[in-house]
């Protein structure tokens, strides 16, 4: 029994909310900055790389493969919005857990963003250096030999370029929050531009043949698709990791969610229509530079595709600065909770940043970008990503019927209903991964529970 009431501990929302009053982190974010923090942790290597590995296995579909997986984004989002406004924490959807579902789910919570974030940052970063050997070539005729681009298993040895620009964002977060909002926010414009040049090219070449058959691979190859593309939304959420450094995270956290989620999709869509519009899907298979090949064939100036490849590297850039900000805060959260050592928790008194947290988890990503290719990440990233966006909506649910007179800044349309749809659609999404992703996805878990009930249950501030 005494274990049993360890593991369902709540911490109060009224704590939760005096801790991000009364926090150590510096209020510097207002809502321009949170929007491109979401947009930065979202747009990047799920459309300049993961579309190469979907269009495959949806065709033409991919443009509905999009829309699916971001129906299934767009109804936790609502939920993060809501929760955002209520909580606005740095921990996110694990302080959002650990007020509702009790501690055990909230750690479970914790170390499935451990695991969307950090490995997401590690399969951006594999991104990053397939364009940057893409531009090599088109620009020198040369590119970096796959012993030190590629990790084993995909013909290397070492991913050398992925382990840079992970050390690069790191020396940017050490700086300070404010420093690397307008890093990224310069890089967010440079990237969405990229992908307008890329929809105006490409669109001049579409031919109407090339969306036939629209499914050849059925729905079965429509919600693979999706299942896979769901990594590409991944990120919208990393404006709710900043909730004890916005300067009015009520209003501005709600909105900052949903307005990035918009801007995201409309620009997916239309890269995709382009992308299996110019090129038929077929020859997708195996191209990990996905939208500089569509260039290279239907242009004859291979400037457009360099050019490209130079977005797509400040592109990938952005997300990896963002989300390995994002898992920062996220282990900044639980170790001020007492379920991972205090150091991570310790800000330094110049930068306002956790200095010894940014080290250790840049250090981690580092070494999983090296050495685990990219496909394996990706899906990894999505199933951790779907369990924890399923709890947020059952947080939401169990709050409004808890608490409904706290005051929300915003709250989810047409509830229960939008919650439920919410959960049943990460449900679907993680059913459609493949065995071994779940086989993964146990593993991690286990090893989670292992450190939850050897160190945290212990150590934990409500103990």
């Amino acid at each position: 029994m005494k274990l049993r009431a360890a593991t369902a501990r709540r911490k109060p929302v009224a704590d939760l909310v005096a801790e991000g009053d009364h926090g150590t982190l510096k209020r510097s974010l207002g809502l321009g900055q949170l929007t491109m923090l979401s947009i930065g942790a979202t747009l990047g290597s799920g459309i300049f790389v993961v579309l190469g590995e979907a269009v495959p296995v949806a065709g033409p579909a991919v443009v509905l493969s999009f829309v699916l997986a971001g129906v299934t984004a767009l109804f936790s989002a609502l939920s993060y919005a809501e929760l955002a406004g209520m909580i606005p924490l740095s921990g996110s959807s694990y302080s959002y857990a650990y007020a509702t579902l009790g501690e055990l789910v909230a750690w479970v919570c914790g170390w499935c963003l451990v695991l969307e974030y950090g490995v997401s940052v590690a399969s951006v970063a594999v991104g990053w250096g397939q364009y940057l050997n893409e531009l090599l070539r088109l620009a020198f005729g040369f590119a970096i030999p796959d012993a030190l681009s590629q990790p084993p298993g995909s013909g290397g040895v070492v991913n050398v370029p992925a382990i840079l620009v992970v050390l690069l964002a790191m020396v940017l977060l050490l700086s300070g929050a404010k420093e690397s909002a307008r890093a990224n926010a310069v890089m967010v414009v440079v990237k969405i531009g990229t992908l307008v040049l890329f929809c105006v090219i490409a669109f001049s070449a579409v031919r109407a043949r090339n969306f036939t058959p629209f499914l050849p691979l059925g729905l079965a190859g429509l919600s693979a698709g999706g299942a896979k593309l769901f990594f590409s939304y991944i990120g919208f959420d990393a404006a709710s990791t900043a909730g004890e450094e916005a300067k009015n995270p009520q209003r501005d956290l709600p909105r900052a969610i949903l307005l990035s989620l918009g801007i995201v999709t409309v620009l997916y869509c239309l890269v995709a229509v382009a992308a299996v519009g110019a090129l038929p899907w077929q020859e997708f298979d195996g191209q990990e530079a996905a939208l500089s090949h569509v260039l290279s064939v239907v242009s004859d100036n291979p400037f457009w595709a360099g050019l490209l490849a130079v977005g797509a590297i400040v592109a990938i850039s952005s997300v990896v600065l963002t989300v390995l900000y994002g898992q920062t805060r996220i282990l900044f959260a639980m170790s001020r909770d007492g379920l991972v050592p205090a150091s991570l928790s310790k800000v330094d008194a110049r930068t306002g940043s956790p200095r010894i947290n940014t080290l250790v988890v840049s250090g981690f990503v580092a070494v999983l970008a090296a050495f685990i290719p990219l496909g394996k990440l990706a899906d990894a990233t999505s199933i951790g990503t779907l369990f924890a966006f399923g709890l947020v909506n059952v947080a939401v649910l169990i709050l409004r019927r808890r608490q409904p007179e706290r005051a929300r800044s915003f709250r989810v349309p047409l509830a229960p209903v939008t919650p439920v749809l919410g959960v049943l659609c990460c449900a679907y999404m993680m059913l459609s991964l493949d065995g071994a992703t779940w086989v993964v996805f146990g593993a991690w878990m286990v090893l989670g529970l292992l450190i939850y009930f050897g160190y945290g249950i212990r150590r934990s501030r409500l103990a």
